[in-house]
């Protein structure tokens, strides 16, 4: 089984008094496991489509199967819901609620499914990122790369079945980038987790396994489409 497939996605929206279209029929499948970059110049639908794939958006059309749930069929709750139960995120601009600890910032997805041992649970994924005596500062107290470590222990919190990640290197320096990013693949490789990245870098992306690229919010080349042979021809004996 599948954790996503994309079928013939399309997003338009109305635009100064006419429909524009930014995304135009994507189809992909992911296997458990798999990691995958989105690549493609600004404006060309990245984000757009990352959006589609967690549920935080309807397509116009075509449809989205995540874990073999058809989410274009669900409402706001219940797509919420299964983005709590299913999907981690990491955001650019790291998205830690100001007002939380970073301790607090890790448990608000175990909390939220009522998990117990919260608080154990959080403490020991900021231990992995080394970020633990850290927990009980704000994220004002902290630098870019910490704040972005805490989002992703936030993000493996409720052991995610399929991992999004918005530019996740897009406001940190070149040291701090490293770190976070071989800090995201190993978590992402202990977790067994699908990793779905959109990203500028393509240094960054080449370290998964299949790129697609977009321009014009269409695919314009996939690293994991495979190539058509000619069958043999086959001579009479």
């Amino acid at each position: 089984m599948s954790i996503l497939h994309v079928e013939n996605l399309t997003k338009t929206y109305r635009s100064g008094g006419r429909d524009l279209t930014v995304l135009h029929g994507v189809n992909f499948t992911l296997e458990p496991g798999d990691t995958f970059s989105i690549v493609g110049p600004s404006g060309s639908g990245k984000t757009t489509l990352l959006g589609l794939c967690a549920g935080l958006d309807r397509a116009s059309s075509g449809s989205v199967y995540l874990n073999d749930i058809r989410l274009d069929t669900l409402s706001e709750d219940q797509r919420a819901a299964v983005r709590n139960e299913h999907v981690g995120f990491i955001f650019q601009n790291f998205q830690l609620l100001p007002t939380l600890t970073a301790l607090e910032n890790v448990m608000v997805p175990l909390e939220l499914r009522g998990e117990r041992g919260a608080q154990k649970a959080a403490q020991a994924l900021l231990d992995r990122v080394g970020l633990g005596q850290r927990g009980h500062h704000y994220p004002t107290q902290l630098s870019g790369g910490e704040q972005q470590r805490v989002s992703l222990a936030r993000a493996f919190a409720n052991r995610p079945k399929l991992l999004f990640a918005d530019e996740p290197t897009g406001n940190l320096d070149a040291d701090t980038s490293d770190t976070v990013v071989d800090l995201l693949f190993e978590l992402n490789r202990e977790a067994g987790t699908t990793l779905v990245l959109v990203t500028h870098d393509l240094e960054l992306a080449a370290r998964t396994q299949r790129v697609i690229r977009i321009r014009g919010g269409a695919v314009v080349s996939d690293s994991g489409q495979p190539v058509s042979t000619p069958a043999p021809t086959v001579l009479p004996d």
